[in-house]
């Protein structure tokens, strides 16, 4: 029971946090911001985070998800109330600051505990069940944002999106104490995080899930811009996130099927390559309906690529870091996360949002390249078991 609390309380600051990201872009806009500006914005949700991920998988180790995650409810409350009550372009910058400072608390505790509810296939099912409601809070925040801007503007929905995060802060502090506490074996606890690192298979998979979490958010970050530079309203792009998200959740659902007759390496190398050629379309497509059919598509392929990035670190960590292990695959994609967005911005403003969907497909493509070797190793690996050899 407590497994499925944790989803929907998951669920619910899904909604809000994916919410804000369109919101924000678009109410910087709003505001006269140009694409260097909102790069910034964006930026800011994951420089904290780059810095304090590490630390929080550590502290998930140490004292248990609970504390926490609780923390990661409130900065989320916090941050969505500031531009209610401080309308400004200034207050924006703030606003993702303490968002993403306090928010990361929240996304590697709660990874770390559902790697820890089972093991093997029971595992990979509580992964596909929680990247379930990770694809619906994907699918309904940018909806939701998108119809409430329309029809109550961006100060009231920034109010709206607060009031989510409300009840899973109430839930972490009355009614979860319940949950487990996972405690970090001592030997394990002491050793600096850089070991992580030297473990090879761990490190392709923190570089591979950097990628993946970079597709995703470039995503998030420029179809509001492209779809603004193509006079589409608010509502409307809304709607074509949903297509994308849509998708996401179908493959969710599907993938622990497709792990098992290949392998979580086998099913990411593929999804991978199919969202690299499907990325090279964006800037040639202006036709909302053509919109919305590749955004669709390039949901089939990214659609389980985050859950299955999150079982592979999570199954190569060693004992007792698991927690750490999610905080240095947070880290990784932070840093990406915070260079791209003020290098791709800066490309925007010069030569338009082309570049960035072509640097997009770029990089997951090199994802697809970074897990074939892997790909290739359970292909042979499950061939020797078939024929006994």
């Amino acid at each position: 029971m407590i497994f499925y609390l944790v989803i929907i309380a998951t669920l619910i600051n899904q909604i809000a946090f994916k919410g804000s990201k369109v919101l924000m872009s678009l109410y910087a806009m709003n505001l006269g911001a140009d694409p260097f500006i909102v790069g910034v914005l964006i930026s800011l949700y994951s420089l904290f985070p780059l810095f304090l991920a590490v630390y929080a998988g550590r502290l998930s180790d140490r004292l248990g998800p609970r504390i926490p995650m609780l923390l990661g409810s409130l900065g989320l409350a916090g941050g969505l109330l500031l531009p209610f009550l401080l309308p400004r372009l200034a207050t924006l910058l703030v606003s993702a600051a303490i968002i993403g400072c306090l928010y990361i608390f929240y996304t590697v505790s709660v990874q770390h505990l559902i790697g820890s509810f089972g093991s093997g296939e029971q595992r990979t099912r509580n992964f596909s069940t929680f990247s379930l409601g990770v694809a619906v809070s994907a699918m309904f925040g940018p909806t939701l944002a998108g119809f409430s801007i329309d029809l109550a503007g961006y100060e009231l929905t920034y109010l709206i999106l607060a009031l989510f995060p409300a009840a899973p802060a109430v839930f972490f502090m009355f009614f979860a104490r319940e949950l487990p506490r996972a405690e970090a074996a001592n030997q394990q606890a002491q050793k600096h995080t850089i070991d992580l690192l030297r473990n090879v298979p761990l490190r392709r998979a923190l570089v591979t899930a950097g990628v993946i979490e970079t597709g995703l958010e470039l995503f998030n970050f420029y179809m509001p811009i492209y779809g603004h530079s193509l006079g589409l309203s608010a509502s409307v792009i809304g709607i074509i996130m949903g297509a994308f998200a849509a998708a996401m959740l179908l493959m969710r659902i599907a993938m622990p099927i497709m792990v098992r007759r290949s392998s979580e390496e086998t099913t990411l190398f593929g999804s991978l390559g199919l969202a690299a050629a499907i990325c090279v379309l964006f800037p040639f497509v202006s036709d909302v309906y053509l919109l919305v059919g590749i955004s669709f598509v390039l949901g089939l392929g990214l659609g389980c690529c985050s859950p299955l990035s999150l079982i592979i670190t999570y199954n190569r960590a060693p004992d007792g870091r698991s927690g750490e292990a999610m905080g240095m695959r947070q880290t990784v994609n932070k840093f990406i996360q915070v260079l791209l967005p003020l290098i791709v911005g800066t490309l925007g403003s010069a030569f338009g949002v082309g570049p960035a969907f072509w640097l997009n497909s770029l990089m997951l493509a090199s994802g697809a390249y970074i897990m074939k070797a892997d790909a290739l190793l359970r292909v042979k690996a499950r061939q020797a078991d078939q024929t006994g050899v």
